[in-house]
């Protein structure tokens, strides 16, 4: 069973590490260790732990899309001529060369794939559309929709069954 299919048993201080790493993963560990009331070294212990079997893949900064001028978010379909594996594989090497596509999705429904692009404006995404998305190999139709507000985003998982 390779690691993103097996699941991983997580008691209450585990899902407590979890929850306050992903609202600030630069807290300090004594910051931590105090807020899920827990000795620094076994929190310490429980991080490392967390990390090695690959539950905590790393740690990022989220910038603002618009700060840096690309404040527009389109959700593309992506329907490809063939849905074989190698025509998948070929197409999932060449999407990951486009730095505009921030998520890819394999999807079962109408249409092979859903991205979500960031773009500045909608000459950017012409841009993007023309010079990149229909010549990805494969493609068969592009069809996209400009989200007109971002009402909900989040990066913090559920980590406890509700």
């Amino acid at each position: 069973m390779s690691k993103k299919q097996r699941q991983i048993s997580l008691d209450q201080h585990d899902h407590a590490i979890l929850l306050e790493l992903q609202t600030d993963g630069r807290m300090s560990n004594v910051v931590l260790a105090e807020r899920i009331n827990l000795s620094e070294s076994a929190t310490l212990r429980r991080v490392r732990a967390l990390e090695q079997v690959g539950l905590i893949e790393g740690y990022s900064a989220r910038i603002d899309q618009a700060l840096v001028g690309l404040s527009g978010n389109v959700f593309v379909n992506i329907t490809l001529q063939r849905q074989d594996q190698q025509d998948l594989e070929v197409f999932e090497e060449a999407v990951q060369q486009v730095p505009e596509v921030m998520e890819c999705y394999l999807m079962s429904g109408n249409f092979d794939y859903l991205l979500r692009v960031v773009v500045a404006d909608t000459a950017d995404f012409e841009r993007i559309h023309s010079q990149k998305l229909t010549r990805l190999p494969g493609v068969s139709r592009v069809q996209s929709s400009f989200a007109l507000r971002t009402v909900r985003k989040s990066s913090v998982l559920p980590t406890v069954d509700s």
